[in-house]
């Protein structure tokens, strides 16, 4: 492992000297970008990986190249259909792999949409809450009991969360004007609020939970994005930095991006991620819902660790899905 951690350490950076022969790690989103990158650089380590996409023929084009790298190093990379926008799928995937019965090692909750046009997911939740929240909400809590004692889940977040708190009386916008990063600040939230009250529910047992920022990594999450706007947000955060003192915002690139998620699924201690967020390969400290800082600044709102909150969101999540955790 690199001796130094930060925003550009990659992934085999991270896992330098790691051994993962013999551990399960299911991974979601698995057809592009982070998604990849996250099952390549396990696999290489010698896991079976696990890679859960919605589109099976995309997902095995894409990771063509990392299943014959994973394959010459003792590693394995098998893929399952999962669409997180439907309730079905997540439920016939979940029942199968119960079904199976094989433990799991770490969950990796990585797939994810991003400032969709307003739209309804196969159930009819707000596309983005749909899918980056409620769809793994039920997801992980159906596979839960296949997670070994020492095993982790790690949910993609990101500093997005920052555009909005949760809004349990109008997770729809049915009430509300639909602003897209508005919808993806809440969904990102709930991905970090499901792994504070995930965390409390099965540490018990040695299971922990932690939520991670990869960075800002140009990929297919942008793809509701024109040039224009998004050149318009660097402009903004370019703008804010400068009035810092700060040097101009740098995408990471994808290894780059992947690093905190494989070094918050499999080499930072437990204790020390559990009920957390992490971001450049570290924990993040929490920062206060009034005060002011770039969309590229480090940094979690307290509101998406409030465990209060995190409850909160639980019930309405489970009276949303019609389910019971």
């Amino acid at each position: 492992m690199a001796d130094i951690l930060g925003a550009k350490t990659t992934t085999d950076e991270v896992l330098a000297g790691a051994d993962l022969r013999g551990k399960r790690i299911l991974v979601t989103g698995v057809s592009a970008g982070l998604g990849v990158e996250t099952a390549r650089a396990l696999a290489v380590k010698g896991a079976h990986v696990i890679g859960a996409a919605r589109d099976l023929s995309k997902a095995k084009s894409a990771t063509a190249e990392a299943v014959r790298e994973a394959e010459a190093a003792g590693g394995r990379i098998e893929l399952i259909e999962l669409d997180l926008a439907s309730l079905a799928s997540v439920r016939a995937c979940a029942d199968k792999l119960v079904a199976q019965g094989e433990p799991l090692d770490v969950v990796i909750a990585n797939a994810g949409v991003m400032a969709t046009p307003f739209g309804k997911t196969a159930d009819g939740f707000e596309t983005q809450f749909g899918t980056n929240h409620l769809g793994h909400f039920v997801f992980v809590n159906r596979i839960a009991s296949l997670l070994r004692s020492g095993g982790r889940v790690v949910m993609l977040a990101s500093s997005g969360h920052r555009f909005s708190n949760v809004d349990l009386d109008d997770p729809g916008f049915e009430s509300t004007p639909y602003e897209p990063f508005v919808a993806y600040g809440r969904s990102k939230t709930a991905n970090i609020l499901f792994a504070v009250a995930f965390d409390q529910r099965h540490r018990a047992r040695g299971v922990r939970a932690a939520a991670v920022h990869p960075g800002g990594i140009y990929t297919e999450l942008g793809r509701h994005m024109d040039e224009g706007q998004m050149q318009g947000l660097l402009d903004r955060i370019n703008g804010q930095l400068a009035a810092e003192g700060k040097p101009p915002f740098e995408f990471k690139t994808v290894p780059q991006g992947a690093a905190t998620s494989v070094w918050t699924a499999v080499v930072a201690p437990a204790d020390h991620v559990g009920a957390r967020y992490c971001e450049n390969c570290h924990v993040s400290e929490t920062v206060g819902d009034d005060v002011v800082i770039t969309p590229v600044s480090e940094g979690v709102r307290a509101y998406a660790l409030d465990p209060a909150n995190a409850e909160a969101l639980w019930k309405k999540s489970e009276a949303m899905v019609g389910e019971t955790f």
